[in-house]
């Protein structure tokens, strides 16, 4: 399936970030995909899946969510996750981006789920576990943080549809009391 058929920006790239030449896209010597490449220098720019981090955080049988203040869905309440940054493990991302969303912390995480989005090129990680402790507040993409017991979860104002899958496996694993290790496609928007 063709980069743009995928909804993927083909045209992002214009120069080179070795040493500022402008980009051509095709195949590469040696390759078997499209990519951009320097026609100057030779250097490869590759274009990878951007992986994502989460987590569940949950609290006296409540699961914490953030009402999102900046887009993609502004006011849609989410679990809190991002965009790893380099340097990051998985756990790290994870803690920071519920640190940043919601001013706390887990006391322990445990690697709970795995999807991959490959119509928008993105692989999200959740984990989950206890908080370290009740205090919570919105930091600054959040316009509210809130605890939502498993019967009040605003289904109707989820902002992705991976949430969505996350937390109805997670339910289920709740009412089995059994917690195990998932793993998914969400191959196009829901």
């Amino acid at each position: 399936m063709a980069a743009a058929a995928r909804g993927i920006d083909t045209q992002q790239m214009r120069y080179c970030t070795h040493c500022a030449h402008g980009l051509s896209r095709g195949i590469p010597p040696g390759d078997d995909h499209q990519r951009w490449f320097c026609p100057h220098c030779g250097k490869i720019h590759y274009e990878n899946p951007k992986m994502v981090v989460g987590c569940i955080p949950e609290w006296e049988q409540r699961i914490l969510f953030c009402r999102r203040a900046i887009e993609p869905r502004v006011d849609f309440w989410t679990l809190p996750a991002g965009f790893m940054e380099n340097l990051d493990t998985t756990e790290q991302g994870a803690q920071r981006e519920l640190q940043e969303e919601a001013g706390a912390r887990m006391a322990r995480l445990t690697p709970y789920a795995l999807f991959d989005l490959p119509f928008i090129s993105q692989i999200y990680l959740f984990f989950r576990g206890p908080l370290a402790s009740a205090t919570i507040k919105a930091g600054p993409e959040s316009r509210e943080v809130r605890l939502f017991a498993p019967s009040e979860i605003p289904w109707d104002t989820l902002a992705f549809p991976v949430v969505a899958e996350v937390l109805k496996i997670y339910l289920d694993d709740l009412k089995q009391s059994k917690f195990r290790f998932h793993t998914g496609v969400i191959s196009k928007r829901i």
